[in-house]
Parts: structure tokens; sequence; C-alpha cells
């Protein structure tokens, strides 16, 4: 299998960060609280946010409408349906 890592202060690979996005992860931070990527060295921050894009985020979209991004995102996004 061909791994690309992203960041390799903790071995993460892009399929990771994907996936760690596909669950709901829209920020670095978020990606950081996931899996530690970006939090030591830094230099990978900016590959996270070029993976992130600016794609479809749920949590993102809450923020937008003024909804709390913390909260129970399923419950939210039933509500907003």
């Amino acid at each position: 299998m061909n791994r690309v890592y992203v960041c390799s202060c903790f071995g993460i690979t892009e399929q990771q960060v994907k996936k760690h996005a596909e669950d709901g992860a829209c920020t670095p931070r978020q990606i950081a609280s996931a899996c530690k990527a970006g939090t030591d060295c830094g230099s990978c921050v900016r590959r996270i946010q070029a993976l992130l894009g600016r794609g479809a985020c749920p949590r993102r979209e809450l923020a937008d409408r003024g909804k709390p991004v913390l909260a129970d995102l399923e419950t939210e996004l039933d509500e907003a349906a």
C-alpha cells in the first residue's frame, strides 16, 4: 500500500486525515484533536488545510447559520432539515 505521510511527527497519512474529515473534522484543529497531526512541529498544518479544502462541512454550515457547533451534530442537522 502506498502511504503518503502528512504528519511525519506522528506518522499520520493522507488517508487518515481524509477519514477524520469524513467523520466530521472540518478544521486543522479538529484533525489535531482526532489524531495529533499538526500539534508538534506544525509543518503539516498547511497540507492538512489543503486536504480539507472548502468542501461541505456540517459544523461549518451550522456555524454559518448561527447554530452551536459543539452541540449534538445529528440533532442540529435533523432540526435544520
